[in-house]
């Protein structure tokens, strides 16, 4: 388990890996203030949580494509 921590990009939405624009992220890497993150005014009713893997829980954000629950296009 320890091999999947250390691969886990917490810039990428861990549902579909495209970058999570997550402002606190951001914040933590670059050590620069940010402003608040879309994340908190965002809608997470339609959000697939349950589909996110169990390794990447509270570890990468999801991004606001799926936290409105669109599907990822083919």
């Amino acid at each position: 388990m320890a091999a999947v921590l250390d691969t886990i990009d917490a810039t990428r939405c861990p549902l579909c890996g495209e970058q999570n624009r997550c402002a606190m992220e951001v914040a933590r890497e670059t050590g620069e203030p940010q402003s608040p993150c879309w994340c908190m005014a965002a809608d997470f009713r339609n959000a697939p949580l349950a589909a996110v893997p169990r390794e990447m829980r509270g570890k990468a954000c999801i991004c606001a494509r799926c936290a409105a629950g669109t599907p990822v296009e083919s």
